[in-house]
């Protein structure tokens, strides 16, 4: 009787083993490996792209190499680097006519970078000097300087923080008051990064990006880093203009909150363009 309770017991272990090998031979198969990983994984919705329709041109000082542009309370400021064309500078323009009704130049050593208006206040950086500069938004009268590491390329300003670019795939946010980096985010546009970020404009809760040597713009989530949007302004200065050999890079966005409106151009381009984006 004992022996046949073992043999019971042996047969039974055997058909448990047997079963359980099965078991695992059918989850072994239907785990994907390697590429069969990859495929199973859902694919990367592609990031909207924008065009654009050209709602007005407004003619643009030829010699501004454009590196900061803002419009704010009716007014536009820009900033100029100097790449040959004078000493880099600090403007008020009339949009209308282009006329540069006020400038501040820069010394000589200094290249200058992107601005951000700042209440009663005009914030510009430098490109590899490591120093920007505090003026009265009035006056243009400098008020202070600060110190920052790398370089300075970008600048904007959300309300609560400076939001600055340095070439690179990452924005820096600074405390306006301090000019103290409180922080950065990586951007990735579906989990690539994206470097060469330029000129920054903050608009309803998204930065703008030039991104340098071409004629692309990426709307930002500041708070992630991850691209929403790309905007594509191939063809937006006129073939002639580009032909002729002495204008440069798209770069300069603007955006009239009060009024709605975008505005953007390039280093030594003619004008000054008004666009609505569409889809």
């Amino acid at each position: 009787m004992i022996l046949g309770l073992l043999r019971r017991r042996t047969a039974r272990a055997i058909a448990v083993g047997l079963l359980t090998a099965v078991a695992v031979a059918g989850c072994a198969q239907a785990e994907p490996t390697g590429s069969d990983q990859a495929a199973s994984r859902p694919p990367v919705a592609a990031t909207p792209t924008f065009g654009y329709r050209v709602l007005a041109s407004h003619p643009h000082d030829p010699g501004a190499f454009t590196q900061g542009l803002a419009y704010v309370d009716g007014t536009l400021y820009e900033a100029t680097g100097s790449a040959g064309v004078g000493p880099s500078s600090l403007r008020r323009v009339d949009l209308a006519t282009g006329t540069v009704q006020a400038r501040h130049d820069l010394a000589t050593e200094d290249f200058g970078e992107g601005i951000a208006v700042v209440g009663d206040r005009i914030i510009q950086l430098t490109w590899q000097s490591q120093i920007g500069y505090v003026y009265d938004r009035a006056t243009f009268r400098q008020l202070g300087t600060f110190r920052y590491p790398g370089e300075g390329w970008g600048l904007t300003y959300d309300g609560r923080q400076l939001i600055m670019s340095d070439g690179t795939d990452r924005l820096r946010f600074l405390d306006p008051e301090t000019f103290v980096e409180t922080g950065s985010v990586s951007v990735r546009d579906a989990g690539r990064p994206v470097d060469q970020l330029n000129e920054l404009e903050y608009i309803d809760g998204q930065v703008y990006a030039n991104v340098w040597q071409t004629d692309r713009i990426v709307r930002i989530d500041p708070a992630t880093g991850q691209v929403t949007a790309v905007i594509d302004l191939a063809g937006l200065l006129p073939a002639a203009d580009r032909e002729s050999g002495q204008v440069d890079v798209l770069n300069g966005i603007a955006y009239d909150a009060a009024g709605d409106r975008l505005f953007v151009t390039g280093k030594l381009w003619p004008k000054l363009y008004e666009i609505e984006l569409v889809q």
